[in-house]
């Protein structure tokens, strides 16, 4: 848990399983699920946009029809850069390819069934945690350290503040906090 908080919201990992797992791909030269997690992480992208993703696009669109830009940290550059070149992808190619001849990409199914490995390999309850644990944590990580509702919802091309408090499975106790942190 960081430092300050006394709870983590159910479904997003926490900083110290994102590097166990982390150092466990890295460690076991696991390249395309390293830069399938680090992007997962990183991007909070929808599991749907994140698998679609071609090698050139770094702006996708939601489901909002608004574009959504999203930074990616100089490691998950890294992975990303490494798995390209491992797999020799061209820019037009699907980031993620599928290994199935019918699909062109790495399907939702199949990124669930790798997010749920990666939950078990961590000893967590499959049940908790799915895709969308990834797309959900940076984004929880980002509100409980700026405690900044309107940041964390342009981040993720929310159109209403108050999904994103439901998304984010903020508590009444958590606003009325920061209320009386606020001083005029």
């Amino acid at each position: 848990m960081e430092q300050g908080q006394d709870r983590w919201p159910e479904g997003s990992f926490q900083a110290k399983e994102i590097w166990a797992l982390r150092v466990r791909l890295q460690i076991e030269n696991r390249v395309r699920e390293l830069a399938l997690f680090d992007l997962g992480i990183d991007s909070k992208l929808r599991g749907c946009d994140l698998v679609s993703l071609k090698v050139r696009d770094m702006v996708m669109q939601h489901k909002t029809k608004r574009p959504v830009q999203f930074e990616i940290t100089p490691a998950t550059r890294e992975a990303v850069q490494k798995w390209i070149k491992q797999a020799a992808l061209k820019s037009e190619d699907f980031l993620f390819p599928s290994r199935f001849h019918d699909s062109p990409h790495l399907g939702t199914r199949q990124y669930a069934r790798i997010v749920e490995g990666w939950v078990e390999e961590l000893g967590l309850d499959p049940a908790d945690y799915g895709t969308h644990s990834m797309r959900r944590t940076k984004a929880t990580l980002i509100y409980l350290r700026t405690k900044n509702l309107r940041a964390v919802q342009l981040l993720l091309g929310r159109s209403k503040l108050e999904s994103t408090v439901r998304y984010l499975g903020i508590e009444v106790d958590d606003a009325l906090e920061i209320s009386e942190q606020t001083e005029i």
